[in-house]
Order: structure tokens, then sequence, then C-alpha cells
């Protein structure tokens, strides 16, 4: 470590590398592993069996991701539970709740009071806003913007790449505005964009962008009315 941290509780078997910084009144939990260079802020509570600070690692035939030179940074107050993995080059605000197994890449932003819930998934380069809410097992893919207060319901899954695959596509997902909510198990196809306060009903999947304040269902997801 890079400094002598003020009250840290630290259970057994746990890593913490060299030029790792820790602030006052951490706790880490059994197992957990710290990579070099994360910087942990004060007031923050981590679970047992995480691993903080991954590098990013491929075969040729994925995006290529180059070693990433920025840490983690984790800013004060915020909570993360048990057996997650955060990777490096990740900025996650104060007072944000991180649930057990969740899953968080390189190169993104969470903000402030916002919270990620257990077994959720937060791909690469994204960018997730203030008093945010990713309930249970939510998939948000890469190259994702969602604003402030916007509420991702369990199940809610994601797509950045139009093709799948099968030929070369610049890879965005979906841009959710400030304020929507979506329904559980609802499907959110690439470059997306879901209007102001806009909710998206369980289920449905969304193949068009929506306005602002509509409500939307169905397969394919259709405007029913205006937001009321």
């Amino acid at each position: 470590m890079s400094n002598s941290p003020i009250n840290l509780i630290k259970g057994n078997n746990v890593v913490i590398e060299e030029g790792v910084s820790i602030g006052k009144n951490v706790s880490i939990g059994h197992n957990t592993v710290i990579l070099e260079g994360t910087k942990i802020g004060d007031n923050i509570k981590i679970g047992c069996n995480c691993v903080l600070g991954i590098q990013a690692n491929g075969t040729p035939s994925m995006r290529q991701i180059t070693k990433n030179e920025r840490s983690l940074i984790i800013k004060n107050d915020t909570k993360i539970g048990n057996m997650v993995s955060v990777y490096s080059g990740t900025f996650i605000s104060q007072n944000v709740f991180i649930g057990d197994h969740a899953s968080i890449r390189e190169n993104v932003l969470i903000g402030e009071n916002s919270v990620i819930g257990r077994a959720a998934i937060i791909e690469l380069n994204s960018e997730i806003g203030k008093n945010c809410t990713i309930q249970t097992l939510s998939y948000i893919t890469g190259d994702t913007t969602l604003e402030n207060n916007v509420f991702i319901g369990p199940c809610v899954s994601m797509s950045n790449d139009k093709y799948m695959g099968a030929k070369e596509y610049f890879l965005k997902g979906p841009h959710i505005k400030d304020g929507a909510k979506i329904g559980n198990n609802a499907s959110i196809l690439p470059g997306i964009t879901i209007g102001k306060k806009t909710i998206i009903g369980a289920g449905s999947v969304v193949t068009k962008d929506t306005k602002a304040e509509e409500i939307v269902v169905g397969v394919p997801a259709k405007k029913i009315k205006p937001l009321n």
C-alpha cells in the first residue's frame, strides 16, 4: 500500500498490492484482492471474495483492449457486496451501493447515490448517472448512457451490436434519458434512445427511439399513451 490506513478492518487472506491507496474507516472482507493502483476513499465497506482493479484481457476475436493506465477510483461512503469484480479505469462516485456478484468493466462511470443490484453486469465504456437504480441480474451493455434518476428493473437486457458480429459495426448501446423507467425483462436494441421520463413496460422489446414522457409496451414496443 502507498499509505498507512486509519481504522482499517481487514479480514483473513486479504491481498492488497503495491500502489493501492486506502482512506479512513475502511472495512475489507475475507479473501478480497485489491490490485495495483486502486484508490479507495473514506468510510467504505467491501465484502468478501471481491477483486478490485482488474486489468482487462481477451482474445484476438474480441474487441482489442490495451492495458488501462487509469486507476480504479472508489469515492467515500460506498458499499460493495460479496464476490464483486470491478475493473481498472472505472470511477465509482460517493455513496454508491453495489450488490453481491455484480460485475463492472473498465472505463465505466457510476454517479453518486446510485444502486447496482445483485449480479447486475455493466460493460465497458458506459456511463451511469446520479440516483440511478439498476436491479438484480440486469445487463447494461457496453457503450451505454444512463442519465440521472433512471430505473432499470430486474433482468433488463441491452445490446450494442446491430449485426451480432456478422460484419463491422460501430458499437453503440442505448441512451436512456433522465427519469426514464424500464420494466423487468425488457430488451433494448442497439443505439436506441429512450426519452425523458418515459416508461417501458415489462417484457417489452424496444426497436425504435421513444419520445419524452410516453408509456411504451409490447413486442415490438409501441406507445399506448402519453405519460399523465
